[in-house]
């Protein structure tokens, strides 16, 4: 096959979401696939609710090796598979599915891609340290869950429904101490936090002057880690920086549960390095 040139023996994967139109995943998968030469393709799909059952029933009969899967339907997914890895049954969350032969598999690469980031660029050791989460949706899940299996000491996750944020803080108890907080509370547990990860759509392109909560209080000492990746630079990372906080962009989470994903369809490494460069160019 001619470099990028979709035939009839390509392998088609895609991204499931709501919206979809601002997603570098294309760019960044189909960047993999020429730089190690599989004739494989990847688009994203815009895919309403309601549509989520009929749109996994089409990765059975077309074939689609791999799909990831973005808000707003990483929970509902996971009752059409057929099977769901023992770690995304545990999120209750499901980006990734693989196809075998027609048999549905379910995979969570969002905590775990996460985890390696927060090491590899902030230079953050979760272990024993107190962690606030901002949003309990499906990617607050699996990064939770990632950081409390990591060693975290205590959690606290805020969320605008508190219900979600106590029914997630709940799920991790085997693992760390968590409660479930309302926005307003945290005031009272500010003093004790060590890492603050923001987990909701708030601040992405194109609401780019939006912040989710008060952040005069920020300080030296404190990391402050933004799972949105556009722009690169949230008005949160921005005023966490203007106070002397660490700051972590969401870049290195979205590679890397790419890279994990990647691995699960080709069962080959991914050109983590290739896939960086094409969509920092991308965000530029």
């Amino acid at each position: 096959m001619e470099q990028g040139i979709i035939d009839s023996q390509t392998v088609m994967h895609g991204l499931f979401g709501a919206p979809v139109k601002h997603s570098k995943s294309a760019l960044m998968h189909n960047t993999a696939f020429r730089e190690l030469g599989l004739n494989a393709a990847y688009a994203a799909f815009h895919i309403d609710a309601g549509q989520v059952k009929a749109a996994v029933e089409g990765i059975r009969a077309l074939g689609f090796r791999g799909v990831n899967v973005t808000i707003p339907h990483k929970i509902e997914v996971m009752d059409y598979l057929d099977e769901i890895d023992e770690h995304a049954l545990a999120i209750g969350a499901v980006n990734t599915i693989v196809n075998n032969n027609g048999r549905l598999t379910g995979y969570n690469t969002d905590g775990i891609g996460y985890v390696r980031s927060l090491k590899e660029e902030a230079d953050f050791t979760v272990q024993g340290k107190r962690i606030l989460m901002l949003g309990a949706g499906g990617a607050a899940r699996g990064v939770a869950y990632a950081l409390a299996l990591e060693g975290a000491a205590e959690m606290w996750i805020a969320n605008r429904t508190v219900e979600k944020a106590v029914e997630l803080a709940d799920s991790l108890q085997g693992h760390t101490r968590t409660s479930g907080i309302r926005y307003d509370e945290i005031d009272e547990i500010r003093d004790q936090v060590d890492l603050i990860v923001h987990n909701t759509s708030i601040g992405m392109h194109p609401n780019v002057e939006e912040v989710l909560i008060d952040t005069s209080w920020f300080h030296e000492g404190l990391t402050v880690s933004d799972l949105v990746y556009n722009p690169l630079e949230t008005r949160l990372l921005r005023e966490a920086k203007a106070r002397g906080a660490r700051a972590h962009d969401g870049l290195g989470m979205f590679i890397y549960q790419g890279a994990y994903a990647f691995e699960y369809w080709t069962g080959v490494a991914a050109p983590v390095a290739a896939m960086r460069e094409v969509v920092e160019k991308a965000l530029r």
